[in-house]
């Protein structure tokens, strides 16, 4: 059989060559700026790469992106992936101090940062001393601002005129480093996460499948998903890999842009997490508007309630599709299959091949009995992480599998439902509450757009859980009732001594609710107005 190496090349030239009618967009407030067909992406990804070699950086050089999700952010990804360079995506939202622990980490020669977030560099740049020139994205550079900063600052379109020439992708073994990205830090520090050509290869055509996305060049895909994060969930692959065409929002993800970017490029699927979604139902509630073209939305991040998912289904006649995983599976775990009828309760759905599942007791000793009983969720394959950005030992058990951190349960059809984090148990008077399963009841209520259980300090107890709601536009809630929404359906010693109506839920940049963060405003106070104490 022939050599053919598994690098990321593979999947732009593919759509370049056979799916000529297929398009690339990019918006800002809903409005299209450009649009592109794979082919002249591809052209201009490729002279970008020759541009960046004349700047001295060599297979292996780490090259940071503070971008929000555009052509030209799209046209970086190829333009060092395929070249052998390593594209290191960061998350703006991320205050200087975090970002440049980050980059310095990583060690990165390039920042290449979009031209809105360019006042940010003044107090970054400082901060990291092998950033050796700035790369500007998505609009020109003027000598003046050029000249504010340390390092020389310039577009990328001014890049590829005066340095741009084709050059051969792909001469570097498949097991070379494409990507970097840092976990979100939602329940600890920082880690980084780097992938191989090989295992977003693997990853793309898992996630393709008819039980995991699910695509195909018929489809319009709208990426909601920061490109800063996991790779857009592997989309900016994925679709050039089936030959489907893209719609990339910029950073407007309000319900009015999103809504008329479905409508006006008749998007088929969406991706994206839950506040996404809520945004865009406020919207259309308001409005009255109606999405044909949209058939399907996948969800992935923390998990999202059930009455949101039929409020979802019901009010933009989609199917929901729900999904699990993270940073550290590239990030696709498992997926709720659209070829079976959909349940009242979803669960994460199926491994696709190449991922494998393990539930363990604490001490990591798998579980005779793997059906039915909850677990600590391990996984393994080649989309899965084996250690983490310059750690001196793997991150792995004696299997190869790695440990997820969460607690799960796998049916008797090997359907995975996330049962919560290890490190969110509450552990009151020597017995563990779980706050996921709360969450989970909780969330069905109707008036609820989010939820989340804390554990707060208690001088007989060690911990007692605190309920913390986030409503629906509009709506209110008698904290008792919620309380009420419990009993019976968990332990009487499980139900919270206080309920927090807060008007919006600390999130992170992934759309996660941060946990962390909740719980130091807890702690600090910040809540206190909005205490109900329910025992």
């Amino acid at each position: 059989m022939q050599h053919y190496a598994l690098t990321l090349d593979k999947f732009v030239d593919h759509a370049a060559k056979w799916h000529a009618t297929s398009t690339v967009a990019t918006a800002s407030r809903g409005k299209i700026l450009r649009r592109t067909g794979y082919a002249e992406l591809r052209a201009r990804s490729n002279l970008l790469s020759g541009a960046l070699l004349a700047l001295g950086l060599r297979i292996g050089d780490r090259v940071g992106t503070l971008a929000w999700n555009t052509q030209h952010h799209l046209e970086l990804y190829y333009a060092t992936m395929n070249s052998g360079l390593v594209c290191h995506t960061l998350n703006p939202r991320l205050t200087a101090a975090h970002l440049a622990a980050m980059i310095n980490e990583a060690e990165d020669r390039i920042l290449a940062i979009a031209a809105n977030l360019l006042p940010a560099l003044v107090e970054l740049l400082p901060l990291c001393p092998t950033v050796e020139r700035i790369l500007v994205l998505d609009a020109a550079v003027d000598a003046r601002t050029a000249s504010s900063f340390a390092v020389p600052v310039e577009g990328i379109d001014a890049l590829v005129d005066a340095r741009g020439k084709p050059i051969e992708w792909g001469r570097f073994d498949e097991d070379s480093a494409a990507g970097l990205c840092f976990t979100s830090g939602t329940t600890g520090k920082p880690k980084g996460v780097l992938f191989t050509h090989r295992s977003n290869y693997h990853h793309t055509l898992m996630s393709i499948q008819p039980d995991a996305y699910c695509l195909s060049a018929k489809d319009t895909i709208l990426v909601a998903i920061p490109m800063f994060h996991a790779n857009a969930w592997g989309l900016p692959f994925s679709a050039p890999a089936v030959g489907a065409s893209l719609v990339l929002p910029g950073r407007d993800l309000d319900g009015a842009s999103l809504a008329t970017l479905i409508r006006d490029e008749k998007v088929t699927i969406a991706g994206g997490v839950q506040t996404v979604w809520i945004g865009l139902l406020e919207y259309l509630d308001a409005t009255g508007e109606e999405l044909p073209s949209l058939e399907r939305v996948i969800i992935g991040g923390s998990k999202c309630p059930d009455a949101l998912i039929r409020r979802m289904e019901e009010r933009l006649g989609v199917r929901v599709q729900t999904t699990w995983g993270m940073t550290e599976m590239s990030p696709l775990g498992t997926a709720d299959s659209i070829q079976f009828a959909a349940t009242a309760e979803r669960s994460s759905g199926r491994p696709p091949i190449g991922v494998d599942l393990k539930l363990t007791d604490a001490s990591g000793v798998p579980l005779p009995e793997q059906r039915g009983v909850v677990g600590h969720l391990k996984v393994k394959g080649p989309a899965v992480i084996d250690r983490y950005l310059n750690a001196k030992e793997d991150a792995l058990d004696d299997e190869g599998y790695f440990d997820t951190g969460d607690l799960a349960t796998i049916d008797a059809e090997g359907s995975l439902t996330i049962c919560g984090r290890s490190k969110d148990l509450i552990k009151s008077g020597g017995e563990w509450i779980n706050p996921a399963e709360m969450e989970a009841i909780v969330g069905r209520d109707p008036r609820v757009g989010q939820v989340a259980v804390i554990g707060k300090p208690h001088p007989k107890w060690g911990e007692r859980p605190v309920l913390i709601v986030e409503l629906r536009q509009n709506d209110a809630g008698d904290a008792r009732a919620f309380v009420e929404i419990l009993r019976g359906k968990v332990a009487d010693w499980w139900l919270p001594d206080e309920v927090v109506q807060v008007p919006r839920m600390p999130l992170a940049a992934t759309g996660k609710i941060d946990k962390v963060q909740l719980r130091a405003d807890y702690a600090q106070g910040e809540f206190d107005r909005y205490v109900a104490a329910v025992r």
